[in-house]
């Protein structure tokens, strides 16, 4: 489960950085701390699926594109 954690903060780094999306524009989009996307980010929380999704279109991409 780890390893899952943090091959999608990874991923969610690499794509909000690509789009020039901020941790705080994601937290105002899911209205959550902007340390949450860090810990998500740092493979340190497990956030469900529903927050995956969320997460997911507030960066424009697939919840597959965002778990790859």
């Amino acid at each position: 489960m780890q390893s899952e954690q943090i091959k999608l903060g990874k991923n969610l780094k690499r794509i909000r950085t690509e789009k020039g999306i901020s941790q705080g524009d994601i937290a105002r989009a899911l209205d959550v701390g902007r340390s949450f996307i860090t810990n998500i980010e740092n493979g340190k929380t497990n956030p469900t699926l529903a927050t995956i999704a969320k997460i997911a279109k507030a960066i424009d991409v697939s919840t597959g594109e965002l778990m790859k």
